[in-house]
């Protein structure tokens, strides 16, 4: 029977694999010299530092566990004169269908676990336990117990298993909202399988994406304790023994560890660990808007002071939102009195509230602070749909300094671009690399719907709307696959007639 690990998945970002799952190494610790008589008193913070962890590890090592998953595949057999179109052409896919089936093989992952109750509740991720047929857990005094997974929940990479004990050592949950940057971290974990391992740093950021899928809600303490494949599911703690964090992640060029590892908070984890026990699954607040971040050129043609908050670039017809009185163009600036920094603070906030909340959102519109009250729908599970398309690009039309092929919306533009959602605006069909619309991020198939705020449907008006800029950057409402984002956009000066 084949081995092969698929609980810990790698994905390429930028150049660096990020593995789901996580790091050992060592930290390199600061030597206590001998202090010479007469020898200046150390600060404060450096009588702080430990010279040993021996005594808070006592406590939290034992609770934390080895998770080994397991499952049967069997591999089709490929016959490959059936690669053959005429061949396909001739037997159809049944004959496919019935080829000789494959050896049948056994695919096992390695994991980490925390146990967080006496009675045998354990968390760990959930890309370790996923698919999982079979799990064993061993403990730490020895022992090897079946695990049964209570609830896995694939966007916060969380899961909860159960085994059948009493009595069993606990790892207690700390405040992760109170952990700073550069507060020490301890990751513990049974890394590469070679058995329990303890490593130290630090807490090098916090709320942390890393974008490893489009539909998680992602807010990770950031650390440069070493972690590596089989410390997914582990423990980061503080030096007072509570659990921090769930180990989730790395950031790598070999799948090794170089210091960036990211851990789920334990405010988030315990949050979704209460509904995996309660329910089997977990329920999210929905506000019914699309967002994106402030950026320092957006906030500039919106005429706010900071770039900072959520821009609402769309609101779902008959929505929370839309009912409540938000529209786009609205920035939310606080969700229930907490400040929103980004599009990731908000998201996080609403999906932590639950279901049918009566929210506060506070937004700036029109540079006036507004508050509205809102109540939470359910978030539904969310499909991918892939919209890429490449059509080739209409006659070049004067964008006023764009750098872009751009024709109005029509049958075929929408038949050529799947342009299913959109009722009106110009369709980019055409992109200069090296013009202002690609380094603002336009994409052909784009629909430019309107530009500072005042709706488009020719070049003509296109042209009128983009001299009422000034020094600012154009704010065009853009449509792409079917979501409304603002893109700020700053015009290339154009070469005088001749």
């Amino acid at each position: 029977m084949a081995y092969r690990d698929y609980s810990d998945s790698n994905r390429r970002v930028g150049g660096f694999l990020l593995a789901a799952a996580l790091a050992v190494a060592t930290f390199g610790g600061v030597a206590a010299g001998a202090a010479g008589a007469g020898a200046p008193a150390e600060p404060a913070a450096a009588q702080q530092i430990q010279n040993s962890y021996a005594d808070v590890l006592a406590r939290v090592t034992p609770a934390v566990v080895t998770v080994r998953a397991s499952r049967h595949t069997r591999a089709a057999q490929q016959l490959p004169f059936m690669d053959d179109p005429a061949l396909r052409e001739l037997f159809g896919d049944r004959f496919r269908q019935q080829q000789p089936r494959g050896e049948e093989r056994v695919e096992r992952g390695l994991g980490s676990g925390v146990v967080v109750t006496a009675d045998g509740f354990i968390l760990t991720n959930h890309h370790v336990v996923d698919g999982a047929e079979e799990i064993k857990v061993e403990l730490n005094d020895g022992r090897t117990l079946t695990g049964k997974v209570v609830g896995s929940d694939a966007p916060s990479d969380l899961a909860v298993i159960k085994v059948d004990a009493t009595g069993l050592p606990v790892l207690p949950l700390g405040d992760s909202d109170k952990v700073r940057v550069g507060d020490v971290a301890l990751a513990v974990g049974n890394p590469l399988g070679i058995g329990q391992t303890v490593t130290m740093g630090i807490v090098s950021a916090k709320g942390r994406q890393t974008g490893l899928s489009d539909g998680s809600f992602e807010d990770f303490i950031q650390t440069d304790a070493p972690i590596n494949r089989g410390n997914s599911g582990g423990a980061l703690v503080n030096t007072q023994g509570e659990l921090i964090g769930i180990n989730s992640q790395i950031l790598s060029p070999s799948g090794g560890s170089i210091g960036i590892g990211f851990a789920i908070p334990a405010n988030m984890a315990k949050d979704v660990m209460g509904q995996l026990v309660a329910t089997g699954k977990v329920r999210r607040g929905m506000l019914g808007v699309n967002i994106q971040n402030v950026t320092a050129d957006l906030a500039s043609s919106l005429g706010l002071n900071q770039a900072r908050g959520a821009l609402v670039s769309g609101v779902s017809a008959g929505g929370p939102a839309d009912r409540a009185g938000l529209k786009r163009g609205d920035v939310i600036t606080a969700f229930n009195g907490a400040p929103v920094t980004d599009n990731n603070t908000l998201r996080n906030a609403v999906a932590r509230t639950r279901p049918g909340t009566a929210a506060t959102v506070t937004v700036m519109r029109d540079n006036r602070e507004q508050q509205f009250s809102v109540t939470l729908a359910e978030l539904p599970v969310e499909t991918a749909r892939d919209d890429s398309r490449e059509e080739p690009a209409g006659p070049r039309e004067d964008t006023g300094g764009l750098g872009l092929r751009v024709q109005p919306l029509s049958p075929a533009l929408t038949q050529r671009f799947n342009l299913k959602d959109a009722t009106r605006g110009l369709v980019v069909t055409d992109v200069a690399e090296a013009g202002a619309g690609a380094e603002a991020g336009l994409q052909e198939g784009d629909v430019i719907e309107e530009v500072n705020r005042r709706p488009v449907s020719n070049v003509a008006e296109l042209q009128a709307a983009l001299k009422g800029s000034g020094e600012r950057p154009a704010l065009m409402l853009v449509n792409r696959g079917g979501a409304s984002l603002f893109v700020p956009v700053r015009p290339r000066a154009q070469a005088p007639a001749r």
